[in-house]
């Protein structure tokens, strides 16, 4: 279960500035409703060239709806160029803080004016130069990059809290570690390759003992480490989890990368089998 802030809990029951501005200055869809969000912003301004007027329309939890308000709040009666200056981390602190899982809908909600404020300009973005990196989420290479380079993202772990991009089949796992390690050489995991079976056995043990089970259990869930043949780290999923449709979703975007981060960015989770 999320912790939201007294905050986010009233801007999700009470959201302000819902709808859409007639004959806007600025427009602009994010997201997409397959993949659970989606966000539509529309601007107008003033005699002043200031944000007389805001609105959204946004699909998804809470944490979007939340944030989607609270980012028109924050830039009506500001002028463009001080509105794109508004960064995904100053609409989660006005919040007063999101969940790490759910800082995503404070991305969306910061390309969403970034896009406005672009067809405001006359600029029309096209990803002629982006690959879709995500296939799951539509997530691609630019939207990656400059989520890490924005919010100082460190692993694929990271990534996912902030963009969704490997949050669902985990295929894009790889090419997520290497964006991180273009952008950001200085985090790239170092390599246990010295490590034998038992060593690198007993470290995947502590690691889900220590890193891993105490999250799972928060929510009711657990796994345990059936075996580990080569880079395959094969887990049963007990309690919650057993049960629960998004638990390979939790295996590719919370197990694995902790255990990539901290045993060896080589393994590979899988679920065992059930005959």
């Amino acid at each position: 279960m999320w912790e939201y802030t007294d905050k986010v809990k009233d801007h999700f029951l009470h959201p302000r500035n819902v709808g859409e501005v007639q004959d806007p200055d600025g427009v602009a869809e994010v997201g997409n409703i397959a993949c659970g969000d989606s966000l539509r912003l529309t601007f107008k301004l003033d005699e002043n060239k200031r944000i007389a007027d805001v609105k959204f329309k946004t699909f998804g939890c809470a944490s979007a709806i939340a944030t989607a308000s609270a980012l028109t709040e924050m830039i009506k009666g500001m002028t463009v160029e001080e509105a794109e200056k508004v960064t995904n981390q100053d609409i989660a602190e006005f919040l007063g803080g999101l969940p790490e899982e759910k800082m995503h809908c404070s991305v969306m909600g910061k390309q969403a004016l970034e896009k406005a404020i672009g067809n405001y300009r006359g600029i029309f973005h096209e990803r002629v130069d982006e690959q879709v990196v995500c296939e799951c989420f539509g997530v691609t290479d630019r939207e990656i990059e400059q989520a890490i380079r924005e919010n100082n993202l460190q692993s694929v772990e990271d990534v996912t809290h902030y963009t969704k991009a490997g949050g669902g089949c985990g295929n894009c796992h790889e090419a997520i570690q290497s964006i991180i390690d273009r952008v950001r050489p200085e985090a790239k995991p170092v390599s246990k390759v010295n490590l034998s079976n038992i060593q690198k056995i007993r470290l995947i043990e502590e690691t889900i003992e220590r890193e891993i089970r105490p999250s799972l259990k928060h929510d009711g869930g657990d796994i345990e480490l059936i075996d580990v043949i080569d880079n395959q780290v094969i887990v049963a999923t007990r309690g919650a989890c057993a049960h629960c449709p998004s638990s390979l979703n939790t295996l590719k975007a919370f197990v694995e990368p902790k255990l990539r981060e901290l045993v060896s960015p080589d393994l590979v989770v899988v679920v065992e089998e059930v005959i």
